[in-house]
């Protein structure tokens, strides 16, 4: 019996990193864990390239910190030195401005450190001889463990045997779960999807499971099982109930970061609206200054933001509006009411409502963003109609990703 030898190894040089993280070659083809410049032996798999060595090394290659970075997927470039992935990073944001024949003065970018990231959402199987838990491999369903994670917070690694414990007591042979969990000021913060259908002994099961694990709350499949503490969270001074599963962002630093940029942008103004206000990331550390209208479309988080609000003192007056931004944004009339407006949508961008600004009279706009694609094309249209882009800053709270956020001030010429 004669087996065939694989195929000899292609000479590549890497041109570029992709948006991904990817490396990228003459093709095009993809190699992860490559940077520019270097020169690579692989073989050609579909769009990618695989069986990756490295011939010669880009000199803004280091040895990844993470034990588990080659198997898992939640990171894509530890393998690149930190300045490297700063300046890839604002490069990114640069390259969406210019396709909008744009550019910008950039602000120090913002980096959170390494075992920062307060939520995360974990895979969770259970196995024949319990559960495995973890991260997904890279493009895979293979749950990686990670017990030596250098994203996550020392605290928020205290899911991972809760997890475990959770798959074994509610998840099918066929299904991950998906525990979405969440640093609170009482504890962990837990909201499980995917899991089985609750019936009686399961409830029970599930409630003796958090009083074990000492959780703040624990919800399943969109239904709270308990609440042992309520799960508070701190923006700008002020305690907050977030609903389950509500967002947050990922890092403290990143928070601080985004919002001290907010209120030095609107500094000096009387009257704020706050679009996709979510809890009050914004609202609220913006109401030791300004009065803030703070709208959202989830009636729960509009709750929470007021609850905290009215529970607070020393603030000026925050009113909020739970309304469908994405069927009703604002109309000009409603935001001529305004000084200055906090925009920060999601992912698709803002377009209806920067339609609408372009039409009132705003002078001044605080637009932190997720996505440097659709944040450009949103600033073309804001530039068109006598805004101007007066500077803007990287927010990396997603360290070692390919993820880019921004936070960017307008203000009306």
């Amino acid at each position: 019996m004669t087996t065939e030898n694989p195929a000899p190894l292609d000479r590549f040089t890497v041109n570029r990193l992709g948006h991904h993280g990817d490396g990228v070659v003459d093709g095009p083809f993809f190699a992860p864990r490559t940077l520019p410049g270097e020169v690579i032996e692989a073989r050609i798999s579909d769009k990618y390239l695989t069986d990756i060595r490295i011939v010669e090394p880009s000199s803004d290659r280091v040895s990844p910190p993470c034990r588990h970075f080659r198997s898992c997927g939640g990171c894509q470039l530890q393998h690149a030195s930190d300045s490297f992935v700063a300046s890839w990073k604002e490069d990114i944001v640069r390259s969406a401005l210019a396709a909008n024949d744009l550019t910008a003065d950039f602000l120090p970018i913002s980096i959170s450190p390494p075992r920062s990231r307060r939520r995360a959402t974990l895979a969770a199987r259970r196995t024949k001889k319990g559960a495995m838990v973890g991260l997904h491999a890279r493009a895979s369903d293979v749950i990686v463990a990670i017990p030596d994670c250098h994203l996550f917070h020392p605290d928020l690694m205290k899911a991972l045997p809760v997890a475990e414990a959770l798959a074994t007591a509610g998840a099918s042979r066929k299904h991950n779960l998906a525990v979405a969990t969440t640093l609170s000021g009482s504890g962990l913060d837990i909201a499980v999807s995917n899991g089985k259908p609750l019936d009686g002994p399961l409830r029970l099961e599930l409630a003796a499971l958090a009083d074990r694990h000492d959780l703040a709350r624990l919800s399943w499949d969109d239904e709270v099982i308990v609440t042992r503490a309520p799960p508070e969270q701190v923006f700008g001074g002020v305690v907050v109930i977030p609903p389950s599963g509500a967002f947050l962002q990922a890092t403290r630093e990143g928070e601080d970061a985004l919002s001290a940029d907010v209120r030095r942008i609107v500094g000096g103004t009387h009257r704020v609206v706050d679009l996709f206000a979510g809890c009050g990331t914004f609202a609220l550390a913006l109401a030791r200054d300004v009065s803030v209208h703070a709208v959202e479309g989830n009636a729960a988080m509009t709750a929470a933001l007021d609850a905290g609000w009215r529970k607070a003192s020393g603030l000026k007056a925050v009113t909020c509006e739970t309304r469908d931004l994405f069927r009703r944004p604002l109309l000009p009339d409603e935001l001529d009411r305004f000084d200055a407006v906090v925009l920060d949508p999601p992912r698709a961008g803002a377009s209806a409502h920067i339609a609408e600004i372009c039409a009132s009279s705003v002078p001044l706009i605080a637009y932190v963003s997720c996505n440097p694609v659709t944040f450009a094309k949103d600033a073309r249209q804001l530039v068109d109609h006598g805004y101007h882009l007066d500077g803007i800053r990287v927010v990396d709270q997603f360290r070692w990703s390919s993820h880019v956020e921004i936070v960017a001030a307008f203000r009306r010429t």
